[in-house]
């Protein structure tokens, strides 16, 4: 049963659809003194951006290949090699990231907006981020889709 306690995040979510929107958000919403987590970096080529507008980023993939081609390519960025499901070892880096940006390709479609969904809200309440921006089509109509309910303000 839920209460009022439940989902009260702070936390900003901006939902994104495909690479160009995902990295133009960057200098929008991004503040100089942000400390960056990315989720899925592959490459590492949309790190390499966030690293240009930040004081700090972090670039994770679950692929060890793919961490390991990002350290060659941009060796002067941090990478590391993480399941973004492994919430033990998101809490294990002990560090304070002020915003986390995505990209979940595994996760693009409808089939997995419930899953990506938990996981937002699980960075959200983890890592108390002031904003998560993520590339997901289905999760961007999905948003735009909603509004809350007001008595006052009925939607209609």
């Amino acid at each position: 049963m839920a209460n009022d306690n439940q989902f009260r995040t702070r936390t900003r979510f901006l939902a994104t659809r495909g690479v160009r929107e995902y990295r133009a958000t960057i200098p929008h919403v991004l503040r100089p003194d942000d400390a960056v987590l990315e989720v899925g970096c592959e490459w590492g080529t949309t790190t390499a951006v966030l690293a240009q507008h930040v004081r700090s980023v972090l670039g994770t993939d679950i692929s060890r290949d793919c961490i390991e081609r990002a350290r060659t390519l941009h060796a002067d960025i941090e990478f590391a090699t993480l399941d973004a499901f492994d919430l033990r070892a998101v809490l294990d880096m002990s560090r304070k990231f002020t915003a986390v940006y995505m990209d979940l390709s595994g996760l693009s479609g409808y089939r997995g907006l419930l899953d990506l969904i938990a996981l937002l809200n699980s960075y959200g309440a983890i890592l108390a981020p002031r904003l998560i921006v993520v590339k997901s089509g289905a999760l961007k109509h999905f948003a735009t889709q909603c509004s809350a309910w007001s008595a006052e303000a009925p939607p209609d």
